[in-house]
């Protein structure tokens, strides 16, 4: 059993501050920016940043389904990290400024995976994936923050 990382980035031309409102707005923005890998949205305590429960259902492939129960903390600024309560599933995001009214938002999950065999397709497969998974995410917030 060893840790499993998916990591992606993207340069989006908005304010950075603005950016990560737009992320921590759990109530709001946030819902709008998940492709149709996620399901059962809902925000359960908070709604803003730091102190937010939300509950998602994410189908990472045809067959796997994972239930969602995020505790989100703002540990530094520009940083929101959401623990999944039902794994070991850690996501952080990080807003820096890239620019003159530039940002640059780095997303990555951290796991425990699985022993074996099972194990060894965890980690070579999975991160591709949620990789295509959080690119979507980006590429949305992009398009929601470029208007």
């Amino acid at each position: 059993m060893g840790q499993v990382e998916a990591t992606t980035q993207r340069e989006i031309a908005a304010d950075p501050e603005d950016v990560f409102d737009a992320l921590a707005d759990y109530s709001g923005t946030r819902q709008k920016l998940l492709p149709e890998h996620f399901s059962e949205y809902e925000v359960r305590e908070g709604g803003d940043g730091k102190g937010t429960l939300v509950h998602w259902k994410l189908q990472a492939t045809s067959k796997r389904v994972r239930d969602c129960l995020l505790e989100v903390d703002e540990p530094t600024d520009g940083q929101l990290v959401e623990k999944d309560r039902n794994s070991s599933m850690v996501t952080t995001w990080v807003v820096t400024p890239a620019g003159e009214g530039r940002a640059n938002v780095v997303v990555s999950s951290i796991w425990n995976g699985a022993g074996g065999i099972g194990g060894f397709f965890e980690r070579t497969f999975a991160p591709k994936g949620l990789g295509r998974i959080y690119d979507a995410i980006l590429a949305n917030l992009a398009k929601e923050m470029e208007k």
